[in-house]
């Protein structure tokens, strides 16, 4: 039997988390060639908050809207740090 189409999008897709540290954690299924800024448009959505207003940041690193998360190594369960800028 041949997967259907949703099938291999769903299991493609991972779950990654963004915390604010204000007390909001924002869990968010996408695929991996999304880029950071398709990322930011769903956390906005879900939080009420611009995208544009939106910084993820992980350690040191800001992360750019134009690179994909696959480029970044994000993986399933990844913690972003979500940040008001």
């Amino acid at each position: 039997m041949i997967p259907s189409v949703n099938n291999i999008i769903l299991t493609n897709m991972i779950e990654v988390l963004a915390n604010d540290r204000l007390g909001k954690k924002i869990r968010v299924k996408c695929l991996p060639t999304d880029t950071i800024g398709d990322l930011k448009k769903i956390i906005s959505l879900q939080i009420g908050t611009p995208y544009d207003k939106l910084v993820l940041k992980k350690g040191n690193s800001v992360y750019k809207d134009h690179i994909s998360l696959d480029d970044y190594e994000v993986h399933d369960g990844f913690n972003f740090e979500l940040y008001y800028g």
